[in-house]
């Protein structure tokens, strides 16, 4: 046998629907205003968010996740070896994100998928695929980073890697 229950009310409370549905008035609009405009300025240009496309940076940055980049990383020093970094590809639209492995002035190669900075045999921090990639040694120049991405489990060329104009980098990606 079944328990017929009571209607369930159709009139939410008065408080909850004052939450939710606000009286507009100058105020609230105002608020409304103003945090339109504060996300705005937050999420164009401080905290941009990115959403990745590829998996050139597996197992670190998985394909489809989402990111943000913060703009302000750089503003008082250089990037860094190993950060992961946003940079502008082609345009303002297309941002890559990549490691920096090179810094300006060093020499950068790669003997059987080991990185070498200088001559000398690097630890890479991240966890990678194993890789057999082969790069003669190349120098990076002045006001520029080499940057490759963590999965470097695929031939070569099927990667997007090289130097990078310091005033391409938009930020450091952050979570």
């Amino acid at each position: 046998m079944y328990k017929i229950c009571a209607p369930i009310h159709t009139k939410a409370h008065p408080l909850i629907r004052q939450f939710f549905l606000p009286q507009l008035t100058r105020a609230t609009r105002y608020r409304i205003l103003g945090v339109a405009l504060l996300s705005l300025i937050i999420f164009r240009y401080i905290l941009i968010p990115v959403h990745v496309q590829g998996m050139s940076m597996e197992p670190t940055i998985s394909d489809g996740s989402f990111h943000f980049c913060w703009r302000l990383s750089y503003l008082y020093h250089p990037p860094k070896r190993f950060d992961i970094v946003t940079f502008r590809f082609a345009g303002n639209r297309v941002l890559l994100l990549k490691r920096i492995i090179g810094l300006p002035g060093e020499t950068v190669s790669f003997q059987q998928g080991v990185l070498y900075i200088n001559g000398k045999q690097m630890e890479e921090p991240q966890h990678m695929f194993p890789s057999t990639w082969n790069l003669a040694p190349r120098k990076v120049s002045a006001n520029t980073f080499y940057v490759v991405g963590d999965n470097r489990s695929v031939d070569m060329d099927q990667h997007r890697f090289g130097q990078i104009d310091a005033k391409r980098i938009i930020g450091k990606v952050i979570w």
